[in-house]
């Protein structure tokens, strides 16, 4: 068995990340996250709206 098949999936994973450049800078994964996954603005509820 060669040394490149004994790794695990998570290490082929890690490599091949390492080999795309990928960033692992939370801020940046904030900003992609928010220019792909926008959540509709809240509704205010009828109870809110009477004081309850």
């Amino acid at each position: 068995m060669a040394d490149k098949d004994s790794k695990s999936q998570a290490d082929k994973f890690r490599d091949l990340a390492r080999e795309l450049e990928t960033d692992e800078s939370p801020e940046r994964f904030d900003e992609r996250l928010k220019r792909i996954a926008k959540a509709p603005p809240k509704k205010e509820r009828q109870d809110d709206k009477e004081g309850k």
